[in-house]
């Protein structure tokens, strides 16, 4: 897999792109057109999920693109209808036909849904689909610290990767020590924030002023810098293309800690004890 620098390994080896495209909640008639653009604009890294409806456009955009499926990673998660061993096995089937794909590069389990209590097993679930090679790497999104304890001491494996919502307001510093302790990657959603609020912080707008660079351009470095892999979403073509320009620039060490400085002290950040789909 080749394209964008600073690729990233996986514990198994897999090479993982450093940033990626985010689909939710893009529509699944939209999303066709916008996965084809951000391919074409040097994305290789796509990210939807069960949930999201728009598997079938995603797949449809990757076809479109005309570049070699070997070329990207695509992600895709099960739902807590999906909680299961069996059911994690049927959950891959149903997103691998709707994607119009033979594998599934990496598979999560969308959120923990500990009320449930099931995600273990479907996180055997995934283990098997692992081993029988139909994903490449398989991993969990909204896992806590808790979570990812619970699926390491009941069957042994860490996942590849943690998707959490994460951003300079919300930084999920335990987690993401969690993460690195243990070896998983930590992939960032909402990595911008959402509704524009995070970009129109007078930090972040100083120092893009001074870079001559987007607001989400430094936030996107940020993440980078950190070592994380963000999933930004816009259907704005200009921005799809800004998004990933980022490789060119570096922050300074004191720009780095100076957006540190903005964590809200868990102001805005969704608990996924309570919160799931």
């Amino acid at each position: 897999m080749t394209g964008q620098p600073g690729y990233l390994k996986l514990a198994n080896g897999v090479d993982l792109p450093p940033i990626g495209y985010g689909t939710w909640p893009i529509g699944d008639r939209e999303v066709e057109t916008m996965v084809t653009a951000a391919i074409e604009a040097g994305y290789r890294l796509v990210d939807t999920a069960a949930l999201y409806g728009n598997e079938a456009g995603v797949g449809r955009g990757i076809r479109g693109s005309g570049i070699d499926r070997s070329e990207l990673l695509v992600t895709t998660k099960l739902s807590q209808h999906s909680h299961g061993r069996v059911e994690a096995q049927r959950a891959f089937e149903a997103s691998a036909s709707r994607l119009g794909l033979d594998y599934i590069d990496l598979f999560l389990i969308h959120w923990p849904n500990p009320d449930l209590d099931r995600y273990v097993d479907a996180w055997r679930g995934m283990i098997d689909l692992l081993e029988q090679g139909r994903v490449k790497a398989i991993g969990v999104s909204n896992f806590k610290p808790s979570h990812l304890q619970r699926l390491i001491d009941e069957t042994g494996v860490a996942p590849h990767l943690n998707q959490i919502q994460l951003n300079p307001w919300i930084p999920r510093v335990a987690e993401r020590e969690f993460d690195d302790a243990h070896h998983i990657v930590t992939e960032s959603w909402a990595p911008i924030g959402k509704g524009g609020g995070l970009l129109a912080d007078p930090v972040i707008t100083g120092l893009a002023a001074q870079r001559n660079r987007t607001p989400a351009q430094i936030v996107i470095r940020w993440h980078l810098q950190l070592g994380l892999v963000p999933i930004p979403k816009t259907t704005d073509r200009r921005r799809l293309i800004e998004n990933i320009d980022v490789f060119d620039f570096t922050l300074t060490e004191g720009e780095m800690k100076l957006l540190s400085t903005l964590d809200r002290g868990g102001i805005g950040a969704i608990d996924s004890d309570h919160t799931g789909l």
